[in-house]
């Protein structure tokens, strides 16, 4: 399928998103990331990683309340799809099946 692969960053972020259960956004994306993948990465990369999955069908955007510590702006919050979850599925099934195929020497 062109246009649908998953690069690795593409990957963590979309499972970041559903782990996020609809409230992530740039900056909660970010802190996941740092936590538990030690990357240090910029909002513009993690926005610009979310506007292909986005164009991809993998996430949805949609605008979240206003909040006072945000002067009065809302943010853009994102929630996975259900072609993203097809397509983390298809990408941890090929993985399972080349980690099998791994002779036990290289390990």
């Amino acid at each position: 399928m062109k246009g649908t692969h998953l690069g690795e960053f593409e990957e963590m972020i979309l499972l970041i998103v559903g782990i996020l259960k609809g409230e992530a956004y740039g900056i909660s994306i970010l802190k996941e990331i740092e936590e538990h993948a030690g990357r240090r990465v910029t909002v513009s990369t993690i926005h610009t990683a979310l506007y292909r999955l986005e164009d991809k069908g993998f996430v949805e955007s949609f605008i979240g309340g206003s909040s006072k510590s945000r002067g009065g702006r809302s943010k853009r919050l994102y929630k996975i799809s259900a072609e993203g979850t097809a397509a983390l599925e298809h990408a941890k099934e090929l993985r399972e099946k080349l980690w099998s195929m791994m002779p036990s020497y290289n390990l």
